[in-house]
């Protein structure tokens, strides 16, 4: 019997999204269970069969028209509105090597959709198109050790106003690609020169290459205990870039970085679902495909419960996440479903790897799959683009505020 993790999902178009948007999810599942998946094992290492095989599947990726679907068509993108690559990444999740093979690089790829929106001639010409090519990469530098993460207001990273120079001086951690970057976008508290307006007001994002004299990597933080990897713990000391660096308006610092966080948790909980789909597919073939006290495993009703289960939290999940994205598309306010979903995908992923690797036994915590990747990402997620709490709280005070209106909630709507 094939390995399981070489084996085609199953993709048919989709009854009632328009034609385009299947033609995207068909042509992206190709490419993933072709040309990607079963190249998985070549994709982990390092060395020049991998660099000619990454050269190729992209080649292969830009002639099928599904390049940077992030970036719209005057920089080489795909141009595709926020439902089509919403619909796109559940395919990409597959593989953990699908989004690079697709031009989208994170945090490069969120750094390129805020200097689209907010970038000035200059800026896009000097940081954001030598990413597109390949020239640069780059970081995106906001969390801080001393501070919570889940407040963003009490970051205390600040950049002071001396002549034509912002002087930033701070410390960062998990700044993700921190260690290979070219530039980082850094949120700073800035002032205003009347020293008034509330605390969003005044935080503002810089852009600073690297190589500035005062951009000191402290460590490389180890995450989940493995070591090596490209979370970096930064010091900003005294360091000088010139005032055309500010990223847009000084103080939009808060609303460049929610415009960049509300889409990427939806796209970050639509790769939840493509993970769990695939975790789902490794599990139902290893129940048919095991034998154990005198039967298949999918004869056992234990299995059977977890395949049952597992189908309820993907369907749940996948439903709310895309009814999140068709709020976003219309431009209504997406607050309250952002947050749902950002609580709700990442415990349904959780269950549904878990399952998989207890079908799987010993093997499930094995590198032979990639489930145990997949167990360290959901548990992750959780606190990622903000803890469970915070968004539980902003659902429950969004509701309350609704029926303080004198309102309902209508769920066929919100």
């Amino acid at each position: 019997m094939a390995t399981p993790n070489l084996v085609t999902l199953a993709v048919e178009p989709v009854p009632g999204l328009p034609d385009e948007i299947n033609d995207i999810r068909l042509k992206t599942a190709k490419i993933v269970t072709e040309h990607i998946i079963p190249n998985e094992g070549i994709l982990d290492t390092q060395g020049d069969q991998r660099v000619a095989l990454v050269q190729e599947i992209r080649t292969h990726v830009k002639a099928q028209g599904l390049w940077a679907p992030h970036l719209p068509t005057e920089y080489g993108g795909m141009g595709i509105g926020f439902l089509h690559h919403a619909y796109m990444n559940e395919i990409l999740a597959w593989s953990a090597h699908s989004n690079p093979m697709f031009g989208v690089t994170a945090p490069t790829s969120g750094n390129q959709k805020v200097l689209v929106k907010y970038g000035t001639p200059e800026q896009k010409k000097k940081f954001l198109e030598p990413t597109i090519t390949g020239e640069q990469t780059s970081c995106y530098s906001m969390t801080e050790p001393d501070y919570p993460g889940s407040d963003p207001r009490s970051l205390q990273t600040k950049a002071v106003q001396d002549g034509d120079e912002w002087v930033i001086n701070g410390r960062k951690w998990f700044t993700s690609n921190g260690r290979n970057a070219s530039w980082a976008l850094v949120m700073c508290r800035t002032e205003d020169v009347d020293g008034e307006g509330g605390v969003n007001d005044k935080m503002t994002q810089i852009i600073v290459p690297t190589d500035t004299p005062g951009f000191n990597i402290i460590r490389t933080i180890p995450v989940w205990g493995a070591t090596g990897g490209a979370h970096c713990e930064i010091v900003y000391d005294n360091v000088r870039v010139p005032l055309e660096n500010q990223l847009g308006t000084r103080g939009s610092g808060h609303t460049a970085a929610q415009d960049r966080l509300g889409a990427g948790r939806v796209f970050h909980c639509m790769n939840c679902i493509g993970t769990m789909w695939r975790s789902f597919d490794l599990m139902v073939k290893r129940a048919l495909d095991r034998n154990v006290h005198g039967g298949l495993l999918a004869d056992k009703q234990f299995t059977q419960g977890a395949i049952a289960d597992s189908y309820m939290d993907i369907q749940s999940a996948r439903l709310m996440t895309l009814h999140c994205a068709e709020i976003i598309e219309s431009g209504a306010d997406p607050r309250t479903q952002i947050s749902a979903i950002k609580v709700f995908v990442p415990h349904a992923m959780h269950r549904v790897v878990d399952r998989a690797i207890q079908v799987h036994g010993a093997k499930g915590v094995s590198g032979d799959t990639p489930l145990w990747r997949y167990y360290q990402k959901a548990r992750t997620m959780r606190l990622e683009d903000g803890p469970d709490e915070v968004h539980k709280i902003l659902v429950a005070k969004n509701i309350l505020k609704h029926y303080d209106a004198g309102k309902s909630w209508d769920f066929g709507i919100l």
